[in-house]
């Protein structure tokens, strides 16, 4: 299960005292605070606190005024502005913090980002659940051929049916020496009274990278847009994305205007290099360009190709 009756407690507590405040909130946020919005089979994504708003923003950015003394479509031309010109400083006046439950390898792969304070539940302190990832039959893939970080046709048939049943058996054997060498039973009993168990520090070496943790991540809203820049990109490998795309719509709630603002200038839009540019130019004046006239190398060429839509 996603989340333990403890949590489920918690997040019913919060969100039945509702707190009265001074500063800015946004009702769109407020409709899935703390709520737990599931990902893959096991995981979830909660916004548990934020600060600042789109008005935040367009305030850090002019200093000079208070809030509500700018029209809203002025408000968006200027946000629209300092994402296309690439300017940060306005945007990391906004933070969000998240609670995510999340498979280790996962984790591994989303700690690169060093934007962010992060604390992860302690395998030291406390026994990680019984709970591991197994994709789902569309995205057990074949490794690619092309791409030495992607996936290529999905299996199928008896060997897909032999990936499943080893994912499965390995999880549940090392879970089930991890909890013989911790000496835990079911509602905490030890399984030999006669033995004290492994450290929990040591007895955790064995569990794989398909087990879950949890842990809060906060960042401000400029290191946010680079993080799901990357995680929710099409290119990125689909767990991670999952994860992203369940933020990305937490960012539309929380600054709808940065929201589309990034979506169209970041998300949506594209980057040209000098020589991509000049074939743009020449493409423009009517000139036929291919990839050995174009001073790009065909993996440029390829993705500035799909950019254009050039057959």
């Amino acid at each position: 299960m996603p989340l333990s009756i403890d949590q489920q407690a918690e997040i019913d507590q919060a969100r039945g005292s509702a707190q009265s405040t001074l500063r800015p909130s946004v009702p769109a946020l407020e409709e899935v605070l703390f709520r737990a919005l599931p990902v893959l089979d096991h995981g979830f994504v909660r916004v548990v606190d934020y600060m600042g708003d789109d008005a935040a923003v367009v305030q850090a950015a002019r200093v000079s005024y208070g809030r509500g003394t700018k029209k809203v479509s002025e408000d968006r031309g200027l946000i629209n502005y300092l994402i296309r010109h690439r300017h940060t400083t306005p945007f990391e006046m906004c933070e969000i913090k998240y609670h995510v439950k999340l498979p280790i390898f996962v984790a591994r792969q989303w700690i690169r980002h060093r934007t962010a304070n992060v604390n992860e539940y302690s395998a030291r302190y406390s026994i990680l659940d019984n709970e591991y990832y197994v994709p789902r039959p569309e995205h057990l893939a074949a490794q690619s051929k092309s791409n030495r970080q992607g996936r290529d046709q999905v299996l199928s048939g008896k060997e897909a049916e032999r990936v499943f049943d080893l994912l499965k058996k390995d999880a549940e054997l090392v879970y089930e020496h991890y909890m013989e060498m911790l000496n835990e039973g079911e509602a905490g009993e030890p399984l030999d009274p006669e033995r004290s168990g492994l450290a929990r520090e040591l007895a955790r070496m064995n569990l794989s990278l398909a087990f879950y943790t949890q842990w809060y991540w906060k960042t401000n809203l400029h290191n946010l847009m680079h993080f799901l820049s990357l995680r929710a990109d099409a290119h990125a490998q689909y767990e991670i994305r999952a994860y992203a795309d369940v933020m990305l719509d937490s960012l539309r709630r929380w600054c709808p205007i940065t929201y589309d603002a990034f979506i169209e200038y970041r998300m949506a839009g594209a980057h040209l290099s000098k020589t991509g540019l000049a074939v743009v130019k020449r493409l423009i004046a009517g000139e036929k360009v291919d990839q050995k006239s174009s001073g790009l190398n065909p993996r440029e060429w390829r993705e500035l190709a799909a950019v254009l839509g050039l057959g």
